[in-house]
């Protein structure tokens, strides 16, 4: 799977929401776009997905049996059109929140919908953006590992090479992020294009020599298979799915392409190559059993086979570009939705907002991903480990699927039930055919998808303790300016902007102020920041200005939970609506929370160490609501939680 909202590491213009009404050029290079942002996952599957089934099936001894091989190869064909063209391509593609996809932005979308079961609706949320982080760090590391696995096919001497070569290559790639890749975004839809031509032209030979291959196309060869093998068949089905990895990519980088170019990539270009490429490799090992070893590679003459590895290996880098990249802006989402605390964000490029670079996330990244090469060392042990996550995310995003279809597209919930029961069924039975692989790797995704897990639920427990805490200790906001008006404080010059999240209380900061200093400014200005449930806000919709008094006035910023705040720009815009301010005669006051554990907690003592962790850890809010560092005065609090 690539990214959940993932890379804006496409140097392509941002889509609209539905993908429609474009130039014919802007189309294409969307399209273009697509193919290297969205595919590179699913395109780089078959250099192990037909491999590993077929190995899965051969639990009986007969896995290279003609019939078998029919049966997986019909499997992974309809795999890849009931999952990925029908539930993905025709139908979530649809399921947008104002043009974006992906986990989060379907769970605030179904949240919207559905204000009962909204915390039915956010642990789904939960879980779903947790998991992802358990595929982000097992794509990089089984997709660059089976590229580089390639070259023990030119000479046995290298095989002791593999892995560290395959260290290297990922240290550099994390080693870059933070130089942003705009530059060489450029060429991954290119890059890509030639990758997907190249996997089909190379199965022609092999589909043509023997045609009976096509036979797959038959549903009943994979219902056969499935019935004659009994819980091998099950195994077997787990390993099926990784011909599906990626999936996810198509709805999550909708915000960045557009759902026509989405879809006329898959149609078009990448369904058809890897269908060619799924039944060369299957006609290869049907008439020479030992090319299982290594079919995909296999399927090249032996003087093209360094080439070959170069360019899967270029390919497998940019799938994992793109699960990077995503896991940023996942990072960014969850933060923007309450789940995560602040982090550091560094913006890589002017023209595009989407390209990030977190430190933080990064350095999370390279050293699980660096870990799991070194502990599994094959792309083959790797494999076991894959797919969990993924068939975890597919069922969450089916069931958020289901209340959208239900209430935000208004059909009958029998309906809408009966539109995605069979996707549901379907992505459970390869969840729990992904389940059987625990044990042999398949517990790291779902220990690390456990510990964001308990972070987010952490996080957001906390945080709602904390805000009914300081509610009990907060004066309201309209009694005190109407006592302030009556008998006012030592007036000083210049505008006074305090920050608070709640605009109906006084401000912590503005109380300690008072109490402290005992002045008053010439003009306050309650600022409150608010997170929408929608990608991003309208310039228009931005400010909202109240005047409560002649020296008071709220004012309410709104981001998309897709943007970085950033408060002076916003506040350019209040200028604009009347609202008279020099920014170098503004001072910011801010609340810094000290918190410590309560005698008496709610959350169990290890909950509540660990809340006052992320509390510590998270980035300041001056650097992270992007407020000029000079102009900004700190006033500490401590409270008990």
């Amino acid at each position: 799977m690539t990214s959940d909202g993932a890379s804006s590491a496409s140097a392509v213009p941002a889509a609209n929401g539905s993908g429609d009404a474009h130039s014919t050029a802007g189309f294409q290079a969307l399209m273009l776009g697509s193919i290297g942002v969205v595919y590179g996952d699913i395109g780089t599957s078959p250099l192990y997905a037909l491999r590993e089934a077929v190995v899965a099936a051969g639990g009986a001894g007969n896995g290279t049996d003609p019939a078998a091989v029919l049966g997986v190869l019909s499997l992974i064909l309809w795999a890849l059109i009931v999952v990925v063209t029908l539930k993905y391509v025709l139908i979530l593609l649809r399921a947008d929140n104002h043009g974006e996809g992906g986990i989060l932005a379907l769970m605030a979308l179904a949240q919207r919908a559905a204000s009962r079961s909204g915390t039915v609706i956010v642990l789904l949320g939960i879980i779903g953006g947790a998991l992802f982080y358990g595929d982000a760090v097992i794509t990089p590391a089984l997709s660059v590992l089976s590229a580089i696995e390639g070259i023990k096919l030119t000479t046995s001497a290298l095989d002791h090479y593999v892995v560290p070569i395959t260290v290297v290559i990922l240290l550099a790639l994390f080693a870059v992020q933070s130089r942003g890749t705009a530059r060489v975004a450029a060429f991954f839809g290119p890059v890509m294009c030639v990758w997907f031509v190249v996997i089909a032209a190379a199965a022609i030979p092999q589909v043509a020599k023997h045609p009976e291959v096509l036979l797959a196309f038959n549903p009943l060869h994979a219902i056969g298979f499935m019935v004659h093998h009994g819980v091998i068949g099950f195994v077997t089905l787990g390993a099926v799915f990784l011909a599906v990895t990626g999936a996810e990519a198509l709805y999550a980088d909708l915000g960045h392409f557009g759902k026509r170019p989405i879809q006329t990539a898959w149609l078009a270009i990448v369904l058809p190559s890897l269908v060619l490429n799924y039944l060369g490799q299957g006609a290869l090992v049907i008439a020479h059993p030992e090319a299982i070893e290594n079919p995909f590679f296999l399927l090249f003459p032996a003087w093209s086979l360094v080439p070959v590895v170069v360019m899967a290996t270029i390919a497998t880098v940019i799938a994992s570009q793109a699960v990077i990249t995503g896991a940023y802006s996942l990072t960014r989402q969850a933060t923007q939705l309450g789940l995560l605390p602040r982090f550091e964000i560094r913006h890589t490029s002017e023209e595009h907002s989407g390209q990030i670079y977190m430190p933080r996330v990064n350095m999370m990244l390279v050293v699980s991903v660096v870990l799991l090469v070194l502990m599994f060392r094959s792309s083959s042990a790797l494999a076991s480990a894959y797919g969990i996550s993924v068939t975890g995310t597919m069922v969450v995003t089916a069931m958020m699927g289901f209340v959208v279809i239900w209430k935000v597209w208004n059909w009958p919930a029998l309906a809408a039930a009966a539109l995605i029961a069979p996707f549901l069924l379907l992505d459970l039975t390869f969840l729990s055919a992904n389940l059987l692989k625990v044990f042999e790797g398949g517990w790291m995704p779902l220990a690390l998808g456990g510990a964001v897990m308990l972070l987010m639920y952490t996080w957001r427990r906390g945080s709602r303790l904390l805000f009914e805490k300081s509610r009990k200790l907060e004066f309201p906001l309209l009694e005190l300016v109407e006592m302030l008006e009556k008998r006012p404080p030592h007036r000083v010059p210049g505008t006074a902007v305090f920050l608070t999240s709640d605009p109906d209380f006084a401000p912590a900061a503005l109380m300690h102020s008072l109490k402290h200093y005992k002045v008053l400014h010439e003009k306050n200005v309650i600022l409150t920041i608010e997170t929408a449930q929608t990608p991003r806000i309208e310039v228009r919709d931005r400010v909202r200005l109240e005047q409560i008094s002649a020296t008071f006035s709220r004012v309410t910023l709104r981001f998309g939970f897709m943007e970085s705040p950033n408060v002076p720009k916003a506040l350019a815009i209040a200028r604009k609506l009347g609202w008279q301010f020099d920014i170098m005669a503004t001072s910011f006051f801010l609340s810094r929370r000290t918190l410590k554990p309560a005698a008496r907690s709610v959350m169990p003592l290890w909950q509540d160490r660990l809340f006052l962790a992320l509390s510590r850890s998270a980035n300041d809010a001056t650097d992270y609501f992007q407020i000029p560092t000079g102009r900004v005065v700190e006033v500490g609090t401590q409270i008990s939680i």
